[in-house]
């Protein structure tokens, strides 16, 4: 990994960070991924303007704990003022100072607004907002950016320059541009390329990493700061460990086996359930938090079983999972068919999961 000494600090303590994701970096899920080695932990995107309104929804987002330490977060908008009420709103209520700030999400109706991958079409304007934030805060500012909306619209040296001018301390390219989303392949030479014309701005890799191997490998070949791990930690919060092993020269550490990945699960879970239990004034509450919690984790239980003996039979009742017990029943008959494969004791049952035909999802 290359160094210079005209390079900014980095605020991770190791070079493998958990990406901001929508719906996964949640708090308890963060201190999984800090406790398994992750060099850094980001938020998921929060929006400056529903900070701004008091939504109760957007504050939930920003309970933290000094567990997760280093921890960003990543913050998206599109005006600047918005951003600097928004970042002294976080300083005065939160013990956050680290920042980051999404130019990166590809979601149509947010780039429209200009926010997210719509500010790589304006660098002065991301400039601005950099420059904004970084007179509230004292911690941190990063950014994490596509390179372009089209691979014809590519502007990440418009953007890494400004950055560098506006004073930010990182940069984040998940190599691909926003028309591509998370589909094909994430040009890393592109990065890299970036990374030898920055003078000072740290640079991290992101986009398409499927493995630890891989991570370390795009480390060293690419000679970045750090890279930024995100879909591959879902469900597999030990790439972390196995990635700082593989990175000094060890054998990474054994998976989880079945009796942990439950007790890793069920962590999870009442980590949710805490924080639903916690914070009951930063949400309208039409169901118990047990029920919250159980639809919360269901997006993280596929990524815990998938490939798994049994995960498909889960995968199909993951909507009728609404209370505590079904969920872990259905956990245990995963871990139970595990262990059978494997000739261990999984603690589970070999029943295969009920489902009501009456349950319904929140959402119905």
């Amino acid at each position: 990994m290359a160094t210079s000494d005209r390079r900014l600090p980095a605020p991770w303590v190791n070079p493998f960070l958990l990406a901001p994701m929508a719906g996964y970096t949640e708090l308890p899920f963060r201190r999984i991924c800090r406790r398994y080695g992750a060099g850094a932990v980001l938020t998921e995107l929060v929006s400056v303007d529903g900070m701004v309104r008091g939504s109760p929804s957007t504050w939930h987002l920003l309970v933290t704990d000094p567990s997760e330490q280093p921890v960003g977060v990543n913050l998206y908008g599109s005006d600047p003022e918005t951003f600097a009420a928004a970042v002294s709103m976080l300083v005065e209520r939160t013990p956050f100072r680290w920042v980051d700030i999404n130019a990166g999400c590809p979601v149509p109706h947010i780039v429209r607004r200009g926010a997210g991958a719509g500010l790589v079409e304006t660098p002065e304007r991301l400039a601005a907002i950099v420059s904004q934030v970084r007179s509230i805060t004292r911690g941190p500012v990063t950014v994490k950016s596509r390179p372009g909306l089209r691979p014809d619209r590519v502007r990440i040296f418009e953007i890494a320059a400004a950055l560098e001018e506006a004073g930010a301390t990182a940069l984040t390219i998940h190599a691909r541009t926003a028309d591509q989303r998370h589909a094909g392949a994430a040009d890393w030479e592109l990065t890299a390329e970036v990374r030898r014309c920055c003078r000072r701005l740290l640079i991290v890799g992101n986009g398409g990493l499927t493995s630890a191997a891989q991570a370390v490998e795009y480390l060293r070949r690419y000679e970045l700061d750090a890279v930024m791990i995100g879909r591959a930690a879902l469900g597999r919060p030990w790439i972390f460990a196995e990635a700082n092993a593989l990175w000094r020269g060890q054998a990474p550490p054994a998976p989880p086996t079945p009796d942990q990945l439950r007790e890793l699960i069920q962590e999870h879970f009442e980590g949710l359930l805490e924080l639903e239990r916690a914070h009951p004034a930063l949400r309208k509450r039409r169901q118990p938090p047990e029920r919250i919690a159980v639809c919360r984790i269901r997006g993280h239980l596929l990524h815990y079983v998938r490939g798994l003996p049994g995960s498909t039979v889960v995968r199909r009742q993951l909507n009728d999972l609404c209370t505590p017990d079904q969920l872990f029943e259905a956990v245990d008959f995963v871990i139970g068919a595990r262990a059978r494969s494997h000739g261990t004791h999984g603690g589970g049952t070999a029943n295969t999961p009920t489902s009501s035909n009456t349950a319904r999802s929140p959402a119905d």
